[in-house]
């Protein structure tokens, strides 16, 4: 198995909320586009739903395709069993009731190669970590109000 490892590239997560259970689909192509060049791998994505009551339902891709204007389809299937219903009820406690979400479990294999090299010449990863746009604009901003 750890020969199968060696050329893996970095494991990322995503939660992303749509207030008010609203899908829009816009970003669904994009999200095709990165798998079909190569650039990600899509291991899990599921959806979950938290009502105005506070409970959560996971919902199965098929479940969004039914109103003709959402084509979910082409993710059927992306499931590695990496996400269980622990995983979708603390994705559930970020988001407000009334909400669903999408959680998009991917491999960055665009970043493969240099994983890979790095490990064979023995380096290991000790942190990692991702700066939301926010904040790194706000910084920005800092950086410049100090001049």
């Amino acid at each position: 198995m750890s020969d199968e490892l060696d050329d893996v590239g970095p494991i990322d997560y995503l939660v992303v909320e749509f207030p008010g259970n609203r899908m829009t689909g816009e970003g669904l192509p994009l999200l095709v586009d990165l798998v079909d060049r190569g650039i990600i791998r899509i291991l899990d994505l599921m959806f979950v739903r938290k009502d105005d009551d506070g409970s959560v339902t996971g919902m199965e891709i098929a479940d969004l395709t039914g109103d003709g204007e959402l084509d979910l389809s082409v993710f059927e299937g992306a499931s590695s069993g990496l996400l269980g219903q622990d995983d979708l009820e603390e994705a559930a406690t970020a988001l407000e009731p009334g909400s669903s979400a999408g959680i998009l479990v991917y491999e960055n294999r665009w970043a493969a190669p240099f994983a890979a090299a790095l490990r064979r010449g023995g380096a290991r990863l000790v942190a990692s970590g991702r700066i939301p746009v926010d904040a790194f604009v706000a910084a920005l901003d800092a950086t410049e109000d100090a001049r």
